[in-house]
C-alpha cells in the first residue's frame, strides 16, 4: 500500500492506494461508482493498447473456440479478439468506444 498526498480545491488530503490484481472485475453500479468482485473462468485479455470498436457478445452468450468476442482498433488496424475456448460468456468488462491498455481484462468465459 502506498500513501500519496493529493490537493483538491486547495485542500490537502492523504490517500492510501493498494494495487488490484488481474483477478478482479469492474462492476458499474447505478450511482456510477465502481466496486470489485472476483472473476471466475477463462479470462480474455487485450493483446495490445487500442479502442474497442465492436463487442459481439453479451453475458450469457454461447461461444465456440475462435468466435470473435470483440474488435479492437489499434494503429488504424482492426484486430479480432477471439475466444480461446468453447463456453458461456460470464462477464464483459469493456464497452464500445473504450480505450484499453495491453493486458486489460476484456471478457470472462466459463
Amino acid at each position: 500500500m502506498k500513501i500519496y498526498k493529493v490537493k483538491v480545491n486547495g485542500k490537502l488530503y492523504e490517500v492510501e492506494l493498494e494495487s488490484v490484481t488481474e483477478n478482479t472485475t469492474r462492476i458499474e453500479t447505478p450511482q456510477t461508482s465502481t466496486a470489485f468482485a472476483p472473476a471466475e473462468g477463462t479470462k480474455v485479455f487485450s493483446p495490445m493498447q487500442g479502442t474497442i470498436i465492436k463487442i459481439n457478445v453479451s453475458i450469457g452468450s454461447s461461444v465456440k473456440r475462435g468466435s470473435v468476442l470483440a474488435i479492437l482498433e489499434a494503429m488504424k488496424l482492426e484486430n479480432e479478439i477471439q475466444s480461446p475456448i468453447e463456453g458461456t460468456v460470464k462477464q464483459v468488462l469493456v464497452t464500445k468506444g473504450e480505450n484499453v491498455d495491453a493486458n486489460k481484462l476484456l471478457v470472462v468465459i466459463g
